[in-house]
C-alpha cells in the first residue's frame, strides 16, 4: 500500500513539474507575442489578443496540472509560489475579460479601415478611367493616333490609321471595366468583412471562456490563499 501511494505521489509531483514548465514556455511565448508593443494601433491590438487567445490552452492546462492534488505533499517553496499563481489567475480571468470591449472595438475599427482602403483604391482606379474617357472624347484626332502608338509600344495592337474606330474600341471598354471594378471592390470587401468577423467571433467567444476558466481556477484554489 505504501509503496502504491508513493508512487502516486511521485506521478502527482512530476505532473506538477510539467505545469511548472508549460508556465514558464508560454510566459515566454506570450512575451514574444507581446514584443515590439504597439498599444493604441487597434490593428496590433486585435491581432494580438487574437494570438493570446490561440495560445491560452497551454496556460490554462499548466494551472490545472500546477494545482493538481491541492496541499497534497506539496515543496515548502511551493506555499508562496502556489498563492502567487491563485492571484495570477484571477489576474488573467480579470483582462481576459477586459478584452472583450477591446476586441469588439477594434473588430469595428479594422472593418472600417479596410472598407475605406479598397474604396479608396476602386476610386483611384475609377478616376484613371474617367481621366482616359474624357481624354478620348476631348481628344484631336492627332492625340488618338499619339494614344494609338502608346498602345501600340505597350504591346496592345491598335490601328494608328483608323483612330475614330480606336476611340469607339477604348470608350466601349470603359464602361464594363467601371461594372468589374464596382463589382471587384464589392466582393473584396465582402470577403475580409467576413474573414475578420469569423476570427473576431472565435476570439471574442475565447476569451470570455478563457476568462470563466481562470475565473474557476482561482474560486476552486482557495486552499492555496
Amino acid at each position: 500500500m505504501n509503496d502504491i501511494q508513493g508512487e502516486q505521489g511521485f506521478s502527482i509531483y512530476r505532473l506538477r513539474w510539467i505545469g511548472y514548465g508549460l508556465l514558464i514556455l508560454s510566459l515566454l511565448d506570450t512575451i514574444a507575442v507581446l514584443i515590439p508593443a504597439n498599444f493604441g494601433n487597434r490593428v496590433w491590438e486585435l491581432q494580438t489578443i487574437g494570438a493570446v487567445v490561440e495560445r491560452v490552452p497551454v496556460p490554462l492546462l499548466a494551472m490545472a496540472l500546477i494545482f493538481f492534488g491541492e496541499d497534497y505533499d506539496r515543496r515548502r517553496f511551493e506555499d508562496p509560489l502556489l498563492k502567487l499563481l491563485s492571484w495570477v489567475s484571477l489576474l488573467l480571468a480579470l483582462l481576459f475579460l477586459l478584452m472583450l470591449p477591446l476586441g469588439i472595438f477594434g473588430t469595428i475599427y479594422v472593418n472600417n479601415q479596410n472598407s475605406k482602403q479598397i474604396t479608396t483604391q476602386a476610386d483611384q482606379q475609377l478616376a484613371q478611367l474617367q481621366q482616359v474617357e474624357e481624354r478620348l472624347n476631348k481628344g484631336t484626332p492627332e492625340d488618338l493616333r499619339n494614344l494609338a502608338g502608346e498602345l501600340t509600344r505597350l504591346g496592345v495592337p491598335a490601328d494608328t490609321q483608323n483612330p475614330q474606330e480606336l476611340k469607339s474600341q477604348i470608350l466601349s471598354r470603359i464602361t464594363p471595366a467601371k461594372e468589374r471594378l464596382k463589382t471587384q471592390s464589392a466582393t473584396v470587401q465582402s470577403s475580409q468583412r467576413l474573414g475578420l468577423f469569423k476570427n473576431a467571433v472565435k476570439w471574442l467567444l475565447g476569451a470570455l471562456i478563457s476568462s470563466v476558466l481562470f475565473f474557476t481556477i482561482w474560486r476552486g484554489t482557495d486552499w492555496a490563499r
